[in-house]
């Protein structure tokens, strides 16, 4: 064997070996180092409602991101008003969106038999702390339990209910609601059980609505008992705000606040692991995933921490991570993991000319750095995952002005991360992007 290929098939090898930790219980997502790699197209509940209420289109779109290159359809069956597009006997069913219903079929039931025929897996997503839609008021939040609205510190209004925060479309659930916990987990359980040939999940949410949430009276006492003392000034002791020169307010950190980030992660974090305990219980063989943001420098401000638990943020964040913040990293818990590198500089040197401010959505204020691009994200990934395989993912809307870096941004994260996700095929569909979406798989070695 020449020189090369033997330092490959070495390099192929020790990678295996440390993937292997990375959700070590359950099914691994499988990554051919000289073949295609994952590649998984998002089917979003709400935005996809009228299209594929009929068989003809799941056919036809299946079929369509197979011919492409791609080997996951990622089916959301629980949008973020709480509802699911299945028969429950634990959650509605979303019979009907903006005026569109529903031909009377086994929607996920179809897209798992279809999708196996053509040999695509099937995994289903679900918004986990998330049960209402704030521009429609719909949702659980709104017909029942307004009771599980987080309570978010707003700058000018004080604490109030996130119901009340318009500007946010997501009505977020406060993570430690234990009446909630049991709904969400019983969910799980169920769409697992009622679904032996599903081939996996894929969680969405499960986090903090942001930097704001949660100031509830419960988060409270349990902060108290976790720092072991009263917060004599809540919630200023843990964070204030401050109107800066453009006037958008800017969090101010209290003398708690680093605590009150560790206490938030690890909240977060023991739901994963407590969620895929109880999912694995019903069925072992489950893959058991999630998607996040990939802008690990801010993502603090939702309370979580995808990096692995052998990453020490604290020597790379001090002014955000504790730390005891390492202890609470849960990349391990997870057999596939999916991030957005949302951004629409790809190169590193393409972002130093630009030098972009990005704003992404669970922010509170805008970031620079390389960091902020595909190549330099996936860069970081890779020593904060310590080997803990990753889908990059993208965000077609941010390329309706410029098509042809969508195709560049599916050939770097083909090349750099494990595998693509791609969110999501309405966009494709409605400014028919096929081509440049073709394109792309084929510079990134998929097609």
């Amino acid at each position: 064997m020449k020189r090369l290929e033997m330092k490959q098939w070495i390099c192929a090898a020790i990678w295996l070996l440390v993937a292997a930790s990375c959700g070590s219980n359950g099914k691994k997502a499988e990554i051919n180092a000289e073949g295609p790699k994952p590649a998984l197209m998002w089917f979003d509940a709400e935005a996809n409602f009228a299209r594929f209420s009929h068989k003809d289109s799941i056919d036809f779109y299946l079929k369509k991101i197979k011919s492409l290159g791609f080997t996951h359809a990622v089916v959301d069956v629980r949008p973020i008003t709480g509802e699911v597009l299945y028969d429950s006997q634990l959650a509605p069913r979303m019979e009907e969106w903006q005026g569109a219903h529903r031909d009377n079929f086994d929607y996920l039931g179809y897209f798992i038999e279809q999708g196996h025929k053509l040999g695509l897996e099937v995994h289903a997503s679900l918004n986990v702390f998330c049960a209402g839609h704030n521009y429609f008021d719909r949702g659980l939040v709104y017909s029942g339990h307004p009771e599980w609205a987080s309570m978010v510190y707003n700058p000018e209004r004080g604490i109030i209910p996130i119901t009340e925060e318009k500007h946010k479309y997501g009505a977020m659930i406060n993570p430690l609601n234990e009446e909630y916990r049991t709904h969400i987990l019983g969910v799980l359980k169920e769409l697992v059980g009622k679904y032996p040939k599903l081939d996996g999940l894929m969680l969405d949410r499960v986090r903090y609505d942001g930097i704001s949430a949660d100031f509830s009276p419960l988060s409270r006492e349990q902060f108290e008992a976790y720092i072991g003392q009263k917060v004599t000034h809540f919630p200023e002791d843990i964070l204030t705000w401050e109107k800066g020169e453009n006037g958008r307010f800017i969090p101010v950190f209290g003398p708690l606040m680093l605590q009150w980030l560790e206490w938030r992660t690890k909240t977060i974090t023991e739901f994963m692991a407590l969620a895929r305990k109880e999912v694995k219980s019903v069925r072992e063989d489950i893959s058991f995933g999630t998607y996040t943001g990939a802008w690990y420098p801010s993502y603090y401000e939702v309370g979580v921490n995808f990096a692995s638990k052998m990453y020490d943020p604290h020597q790379d964040y001090p002014q955000w991570a504790t730390p005891n913040y390492k202890n609470y990293g849960y990349a391990e818990l997870l057999d596939f993991y999916a991030t957005g590198n949302y951004y629409t500089d790809i190169t590193i040197e393409e972002y130093k000319k630009s030098n972009n401010l990005v704003w992404n959505e669970t922010d509170s204020q805008a970031q620079q750095g390389t960091w902020y691009c595909v190549e330099g994200s996936c860069q970081h990934l890779r020593e904060i995952l310590k080997g803990c395989p990753f889908m990059g993912g993208i965000l077609v809307d941010q390329f309706y002005d410029h098509p042809e870096k969508l195709t560049a941004t599916i050939a770097e994260n083909l090349k750099d991360a494990d595998g693509l996700m791609v969110f999501d095929i309405v966009h494709i569909i409605t400014k028919n992007l096929w081509a440049e979406v073709e394109e792309g798989m084929k510079q990134g070695g998929n097609l």
